[in-house]
């Protein structure tokens, strides 16, 4: 689905770093150079990033 605006356990803002986050991961970079650099530091934001499944795309093909 879409990631979510902000963190389930503390509240920063991450929905509008996944996307520079993605394409980085896509060039080849380590992500966890990238999230640190990106300023995620607890890792609860580190999670919310890092383990969201991207799926927009396969249920907009099915309505």
């Amino acid at each position: 689905m879409i990631i979510p605006v902000r963190c389930f356990t503390c509240g920063k803002v991450v929905g509008s770093a996944y996307p520079e986050y993605e394409k980085r991961v896509k060039m080849g970079e380590d992500p966890k150079k990238i999230l640190d650099d990106m300023g995620f530091e607890r890792y609860c934001c580190r999670r919310m990033i890092v383990a969201h499944a991207d799926l927009i795309g396969e249920i907009s093909q099915l309505g």
